[in-house]
């Protein structure tokens, strides 16, 4: 009778744990406004890769966000197939607008999380104290050693002769201009302690042209990321299987979840 009753509740355990998990908020919005969201980022708690959690907010519905140490900033594009988002900082100075002095914390990155900032970036900096600041152009050397010149703002960069969209304007205002590559967030900080302004342009890839053409630069932070893909996701994902799932995760225990059309999850996939 004893062996019956032990019997009888490792089966009620086995049917409870094959149930499918619940996750909050049902379904994944696909979108927020014009900027598509998919795996492995998500904006509903359970969506997406536990490694960007609360990462994104569109609490507005119209507006993707980024949350960063820095500050909270709109999210303008994001492209999966070359993983990375594009984020626009207001305090950068862009030449569609008068130049103010802005002496706001620049845009950086937890370094914990699967977020990196792009070596597709580069930021100038306008009217700098070159009392503090070494302005000069770029050694040739530097190009065949970049660690050699971490200290140095380019004043010859070819942005800074070229901003998007308004080549001459820093001529017209008296504007002096570098170009900085820097290695962490904290040489950007210290930069902007000495320059008026700063903004940063990013190198957008244009498909139907041969490089060096097939980029052109374009105003806003790109911010690549990485895209985690296990057995268990691509089965979820599956559309020959009939699965077409949402990979997630429960929010409680961060374990995966295939999310489901009509709110059914389940710890495998959707078939």
């Amino acid at each position: 009778m004893e062996m019956r009753l032990h019997l009888h509740a490792l089966a009620i355990l086995l049917v409870v744990s094959a149930r499918p998990t619940s996750v909050a908020g049902g379904l994944c919005r696909d979108s927020c406004g014009d900027v598509p969201v998919r795996y492995p980022l998500g904006i509903d708690d359970g969506c997406g890769s536990p490694y960007y959690r609360n990462m994104l907010t569109c609490a507005d519905n119209t507006t993707l966000r980024l949350r960063t140490p820095s500050g909270t900033y709109p999210v303008s594009g994001a492209d999966y197939a070359d993983p990375h988002l594009v984020v626009t900082d207001p305090s950068m100075w862009t030449c569609a607008r008068p130049f103010t002095s802005v002496h706001a914390a620049p845009f950086s990155l937890d370094t914990s999380t699967r977020f990196s900032l792009s070596p597709r970036n580069d930021h100038l900096f306008f009217n700098c104290d070159e009392e503090r600041v070494i302005v000069a152009p770029r050694p040739a050397i530097c190009d065949r050693y970049p660690d050699r010149c971490d200290s140095a703002c380019d004043s010859a960069g070819y942005l800074c002769r070229n901003l998007p969209g308004c080549r001459g304007a820093l001529e017209e205002g008296n504007m002096s201009c570098c170009a900085y590559r820097p290695r962490a967030a904290e040489s950007l900080r210290a930069m902007l302690r000495h320059c008026e302004a700063y903004t940063t342009v990013y190198w957008r890839a244009v498909g139907d042209k041969f490089p060096p053409y097939d980029q052109v630069p374009d105003y806003g932070v790109r911010v690549d990321f990485e895209i985690p893909v296990t057995t268990r996701c691509l089965q979820c994902q599956d559309r020959r299987r009939g699965a077409n799932g949402t990979c997630g995760f429960d929010p409680a225990t961060r374990d995966f979840v295939c999310i489901c059309d009509g709110g059914r999850n389940s710890t495998t996939d959707c078939a």
